[in-house]
């Protein structure tokens, strides 16, 4: 985990500081409390560009969730995160759709996801994706 210059911009996006956005989500009190599935992906998103691995895996409902990440390869650079949807189907259940946009030696890629999220135990969780 490497941590972060509170200060710079939030990876996800929205106009704020890394530690007033995703960064509470990533560590302190309200480690692991995102409030909704859409803050929660673009928490995630965060991560993923921060190689929060640990925290990414946190977040995976354990019934899909893989053993390990990879870190990103060296030179990789995340472009942005456009999020096109969010929908909450009901209390414990949502979605959405987003593109992110990264940059892996020298090729650039899109990845367009529907995310599905779940709520367990008071926790939004990821839990899969459909492209």
């Amino acid at each position: 985990m490497k941590r972060v210059p509170a200060i710079i911009p939030c990876p996800c996006g929205l106009p704020a500081a890394y530690a007033a956005c995703c960064g509470r989500w990533h560590h302190g009190v309200l480690h692991l409390q995102a409030p909704d599935a859409q803050t929660l992906m673009r928490s995630r998103y965060s991560a993923y560009v921060l190689d929060e691995l640990d925290y990414v895996l946190q977040t995976w409902h354990p019934d899909t969730r893989p053993d390990t990440l990879e870190p990103n390869e060296p030179g990789t650079r995340w472009l942005g995160l456009n999020v096109r949807r969010y929908s909450q189907t009901d209390a414990d259940h949502a979605m959405v759709e987003f593109v992110a946009r990264v940059r892996v030696q020298g090729r650039a890629t899109r990845l367009h996801e529907i995310s599905q999220f779940v709520r367990v135990d008071g926790r939004w969780l990821y839990l899969n994706a459909s492209a």
